[in-house]
């Protein structure tokens, strides 16, 4: 869901790792419907240049990396192979992928995780009481993708230019202002 929502936001390159390595089209029958659903909507793409089924090779020259995976799979290492300045939301809990101390050691500008005790928490509590809010207030009977969208414009905005730091990027979930945001966000469409 992440990725088919970025895809659509217009990310361009999206990579894809799983327990069983690297996603691709050459591995199409050992994968769920979900990933072969990926690979069909082209939301998954190989990698230019790439030979190892290595998370490491993976993320080497990226921008971003975003889990939602197991802890401590990420080192120090594959963080300083990123591009400069990368963004990483590590966000498995309890232990997210990479420990945010050493993902910031490791050269990484922001960094969000699924914990609240670490700034920048990345959490679905974000959204749902403004979308269910939204939705019961305008007769909504489906979540469309573009909601979902328009709820990540409305989070987004909540932080002004002047407030935004690496270390806020996004409100916390306790911000009055985003239930708020979020419901007015929901709207048939």
């Amino acid at each position: 869901a992440i990725a088919r929502l970025l895809k659509s936001m217009g990310i361009h390159k999206i990579y894809a790792y799983n327990k069983d390595g690297v996603i691709q089209k050459a591995n199409y029958d050992t994968y769920d419907y979900a990933i072969q659903g990926l690979i069909d909507d082209n939301i998954i793409d190989e990698k230019p240049g790439r030979n190892k089924n290595t998370l490491a090779d993976l993320i080497e020259n990226t921008d971003v990396f975003i889990g939602v995976s197991v802890g401590d799979l990420v080192t120090e290492s594959m963080i300083k192979s990123m591009n400069d300045k990368p963004i990483v939301f590590a966000m498995a809990n309890p232990d997210p992928e990479i420990d945010p101390i050493k993902a910031h050691q490791a050269g990484a500008c922001i960094v969000g995780t699924g914990r609240s005790d670490f700034p920048n928490q990345i959490n679905n509590v974000l959204v749902f009481p403004g979308i269910f809010k939204g939705a019961l207030g305008n007769g909504v009977r489906t979540i469309t993708n573009t909601m979902k969208m328009n709820a990540a414009k409305a989070i987004a905005s909540i932080i002004s230019r002047d407030e935004l730091t690496p270390e806020y990027v996004i409100p916390s979930p306790f911000d009055k202002r985003v239930v708020l945001a979020v419901s007015k966000a929901i709207k048939n469409d």
